[in-house]
């Protein structure tokens, strides 16, 4: 799987945007997915504003820029397929296992997506 390997051999940091079904848009920092399968990923999150305008506009991009000089990445153009409200698969697939505090309370997601369309950080190619 290209996608999973890339995500597994490089460190960085992410940026998911959504809008709402009006257009608003919201960005918040999100880590790294985890892979499905090549076409789908899911993301771990709480019933915050990017979950509330996932559920009126199924559309999101996630941009992801490696730790080192440069300008090296990939932009990631999704749509919503699904979500499993606390499902146990979400203590299996986050990485930070020591994860406390507000964050942890209250309902959380594991958000499927379809990946639409993948390109560098930088240039459409």
């Amino acid at each position: 799987m290209e996608l999973y390997d890339y995500f597994e051999k490089n460190e960085g940091r992410g940026v998911l945007a959504s809008s709402d079904e009006k257009g608003k848009v919201n960005v918040a920092v999100y880590s790294r997915p985890h892979f499905i399968n090549e076409k789908i990923l899911a993301f771990i999150m709480a019933d915050r504003l990017t979950h509330k305008n996932l559920l009126g506009n199924p559309f999101a991009a996630y941009l992801f820029l490696e730790t080192g000089p440069g300008y090296k990445g990939k932009r990631l153009y999704l749509k919503w397929i699904g979500e499993e409200k606390n499902s146990p698969l979400i203590d299996k697939l986050r990485r930070r296992k020591d994860f406390r505090g507000e964050r942890s309370t209250g309902a959380r997601y594991l958000v499927y997506f379809k990946v639409e369309k993948v390109l560098p950080l930088i240039g459409n190619k």
